[in-house]
């Protein structure tokens, strides 16, 4: 009992560190707090300063396939390391730049691309410490860090009109030691630990009236007991070699496990052929704590899978696969070259590109629409004024996001276990929203009401990319989640470099560049209005292909239920 509430403790403490780290991470999202002042301290057109913007996004979301690469092999805790010291490499020469006053745009995009780098890294290393650490509550888990991640740059804006107001250099500096400084606090709390059960479980006597399914074959002492060893599978890392039902080895790899388990369903499922499972050790302290210690390691480089128990909580008594293992994340995997011939897959990459380009697009310049509305509303407000509505907004779009993340995570729930309907129509509710942000951006002239704007766009963001990743594991399997993941973040690069250079173009055709260089325009809205034309439209669009998604995801699963059937007959 004492082991057992230590490595709860522990898992408790990895969490809170996994959601600290997570609140390092989203500081991408803050750029709009300090972007104007910077753009014109260093003379940049609109256009430019997206550009320095845009790389930080590319940074989070173009490298999630070999990142998460890097943190299943590897583990999460050095991926933490690197991404704290990349935040760090990133946003100091970028307060060095403004102070200096002057700075290559180049090298502004590339170290900029590094800030992006880095929280991509710490990010993806937080969440999959919090979904190992509770297979059974993966949903409520990783909901902490991703709703850390939103509220991120709520949190930098807070402080820095807090501590810092109207001072972008003061400000560039607390994102330098802030986002390192968080990162590196919570690695030394950050831990894979073992699941709470033994991935051993005992295969009773066939009890009467069992059927189908859950029809359990007798096991006797001639059968043989060794598991055939199986070859190591580079796409699985962390995979070894070693039998796992030697009854002399009390480790076992999660992958170990998972085969495991796989026999134990081709057992339940009534195969001839199925080997036996191993019976469960005398029950004590010394075996749970080999059990449990034997996994640790193994943990810190397992793929996200669900470590769902599979063990009887008496000895003897009648097992059943549970609803976690029974989900359909579990029965599929698709990835790599299978991933990119899905026409599903072509089709979330489609929605997740047009509704997160949207988003971005109003998260990078939600600043310039704070000084266009301004100026041209009262054109004596001063740039310290100015600084702290753009961090109000900025604080706007980080609660909203925060919010949408959670919501979306219970609403999704409530579909699939209560409705018994789609995800994906989570999609249809963040579409709707982000239509009402482009409406209310088209429409508001008094700089007091852009809050709807920066409100309903941070929550339509969160909606998008609380429920996203479920989609993904749900559609594709979550054995391959990370890499798949990684593909489908490769869509936001695409589209926010389109909307958010549309948007520069715009701002720019409508700016006047005074005696001294700097650029500005006060024509209020419209300044921007074309752009959200544009976004408007793609919200539309954004709608009708989650609609065809909806309809071609349920004749797939029509058909293979239908399928289903006909086998059992």
């Amino acid at each position: 009992m004492a082991l057992g509430n230590r490595v709860y403790n522990a898992r408790i403490a990895s969490s809170v560190a996994a959601t600290v780290i997570s609140l390092a991470c989203g500081t991408n999202y803050v750029y709009s707090a300090w972007a104007p002042q910077f753009a014109d301290k260093l003379l940049l057109s609109a256009t430019e300063s997206n550009l320095i913007g845009l790389a930080g996004n590319l940074g989070m979301y173009s490298m999630g396939v070999p990142v998460g690469m890097f943190v299943d092999s590897k583990g999460p805790r050095p991926a933490v390391v690197v991404g704290g010291i990349l935040l760090g490499l990133g946003y100091i020469p970028l307060h060095q730049a403004y102070d200096a006053g002057h700075g290559s745009v180049p090298w502004m995009c590339f170290v900029s691309y590094l800030t992006g780098l880095g929280g991509c890294m710490a990010f993806a290393a937080a969440v999959k410490t919090s979904a190992l650490n509770w297979p059974h509550h993966r949903g409520t888990a990783t909901a902490f860090p991703l709703a850390a991640f939103g509220l991120s740059a709520f949190f930098f804006a807070l402080i820095g009109s807090i501590f810092f107001p109207g001072s972008p250099s003061k400000f560039l500096m607390l994102l330098a030691c802030g986002t390192s400084g968080l990162t590196f606090a919570g690695f030394f709390f950050l831990r894979v630990l073992p699941p709470p059960h033994s991935p051993y479980h005992a295969v009773p006597d066939v009890e009467p009236g069992m059927t189908d399914s859950r029809q359990l074959h007798r096991t006797t002492s001639e059968e043989p007991k060794a598991h055939p060893t199986r070859g190591h599978n580079p796409s699985e890392p962390g995979t070894s070699s070693t039998n796992a039902t030697d009854p002399t080895s009390t480790e076992m790899t999660p992958e170990a496990s998972e085969e495991q388990q796989e026999d134990g369903a081709s057992t339940l499922r009534g195969s001839p052929d199925s080997p036996s499972t191993p019976h469960l050790g005398e029950e004590g302290d010394d075996s749970e704590g080999a059990a449990l210690g034997n996994r640790d390691g193994a943990d810190e480089t397992s793929s996200l899978l669900s470590q769902s128990t599979l063990s009887s909580s008496l000895p003897g008594e009648v097992l059943v696969q549970s609803s976690v293992d029974m989900d359909r994340s579990h029965r599929v995997d698709i990835r790599g070259r299978d991933l990119l011939k899905s026409f599903e897959f072509w089709q979330l990459f489609t929605i997740m590109g047009i509704l997160s380009g949207i988003g971005l697009m109003t998260i990078n310049n939600i600043g310039n629409d704070v000084t266009a509305l301004w100026k041209h509303y009262d054109d004596s407000i001063d740039d310290k004024t100015l600084v702290l509505r753009q961090q109000l907004h900025v604080s706007i779009l980080s609660i909203g996001s925060f919010s949408g993340r959670l919501l979306s995570g219970v609403g999704s729930d409530f579909l699939v276990k209560v409705l018994h309907a789609s995800r994906v129509w989570c999609l249809v509710v963040a579409s709707g929203i982000f239509s009402l942000a482009q409406i209310c951006a088209l429409n508001v002239t008094n700089p007091h009401l852009l809050g709807f704007v920066s409100g309903f766009s941070g929550l339509g963001y969160g909606f998008l990319f609380g429920v996203f990743p479920s989609i993904v594991a749900e559609s594709f399997g979550i054995h391959g989640l990370s890499q798949n993941w990684g593909f489908m973040t490769l869509s936001p690069v695409i589209s926010s470099n389109v909307f958010n250079l549309f948007y520069g173009a715009v701002f720019d055709a409508h700016s006047v560049v005074d005696d001294k260089g700097v650029s500005s325009c006060a024509d209020g809205l419209e300044c921007y209005w074309a752009a959200y034309v544009v976004t408007l439209g793609a919200c539309g669009l954004g709608l009708v292909v989650t609609l065809w998604v909806i309809w071609h995801q349920w004749k797939t699963r029509v058909a293979e239920s239908a399928g289903k059937a006909r086998a059992r007959e």
